[in-house]
């Protein structure tokens, strides 16, 4: 009995450090981004570096990797540097608090009653072809010159891509749905909770995705126009000074910014929209 059990038993998995090395292997294997991504980042800034080196451009055209890392560098240690980056920060996060609110009462106003969106969808396509950036000005001489104009700008500018992305996810609830719970009697706020909103928080978290960096554009092409503090002005500030290496700094933090608020908002969706992989990003 002895002797069978030991031939019947189960061949235990390898603990070797080996089988770990195999299985992170296959990970890379499977997916090849994970060194594709800071492969491509080395061969860039390398080919940048020594490329324009060669080349014979100008520093104060293109500066060179290593410079933009040390104008960034001083920026860092500098609290001025982080005080425009606060009022920068505070007039796109409100700014799309704004915007985005407005879009999904807005949105599901309109989606939910036909009359309304016949009556203004119209004007809201023709108010969304004006180029956003136009309306910095008269925002300015509306609001003056502090906080609030720059605030109307970045909701302004992501409200649409929000508002699209909401009316067209309510729209695309299941037809099939809708009606089996019609005929159990189901009203239309339960009809709503349970199925239309839950189709259309995909594109919801596309419209938040978006909106997100159109607020921080909107934020400082508002700067642009008129302001003492801000990313945007200490922009202004780098070109009057021909300091490029100061201008790439500035807008590698603001790249930074850009990517830190769409993993965040990546990774709320994968915990309350988890069925959606993927979702088309509407009125971009």
């Amino acid at each position: 009995m002895a002797t069978t059990n030991l031939v019947n038993k189960p061949a235990e998995p390898p603990t070797s450090p080996a089988g770990g090395s195999a299985r992170r292997r296959l990970d890379f294997r499977e997916k090849p981004q994970l060194w594709l991504v800071p492969a491509v980042f080395v061969v860039v800034v390398l080919l940048w570096e020594y490329g324009i080196q060669l080349i014979g451009v100008d520093e104060y055209v293109l500066p060179r990797p290593s410079q933009v890392v040390d104008s960034l560098w001083r920026e860092l240690g500098d609290d001025l540097f982080w005080g425009h980056l606060w009022v920068t920060s505070q007039e796109a996060l409100v700014g799309f608090v704004i915007g985005v609110g407005a879009a999904v009462l807005l949105g599901t106003f309109i989606s939910q009653i036909k009359v309304v969106e016949a009556t203004l969808m119209p004007y809201i396509v023709a108010f969304q072809t004006v180029p956003k950036v136009a309306l910095a000005p008269l925002f300015v001489v509306w609001f003056g010159f502090g906080l609030t104009s720059k605030v109307v700008m970045a909701a302004v500018i992501s409200f649409f891509p929000m508002l699209v992305n909401v009316v067209e996810g309510l729209r695309a609830a299941d037809a099939d749905k809708i009606q089996m719970l019609t005929v159990f009697g189901a009203s239309k706020g339960q009809i709503f909770r349970m199925v239309r909103l839950p189709s259309a928080l995909p594109f919801i978290f596309a419209g938040l995705d978006i909106g997100i960096v159109f607020a921080i554009l909107g934020a400082v092409v508002g700067e642009f126009i008129g302001a003492k503090e801000g990313l945007g002005y200490l922009l202004l500030q780098t070109n009057y000074n021909f300091d490029i290496a100061g201008m790439f700094a500035v807008l590698v933090v603001l790249s930074v910014m850009g990517l830190v608020a769409h993993f965040v908002i990546r990774l709320v969706q994968k915990r309350v929209a988890f069925w959606a992989e993927e979702s088309k990003v509407i009125g971009a």
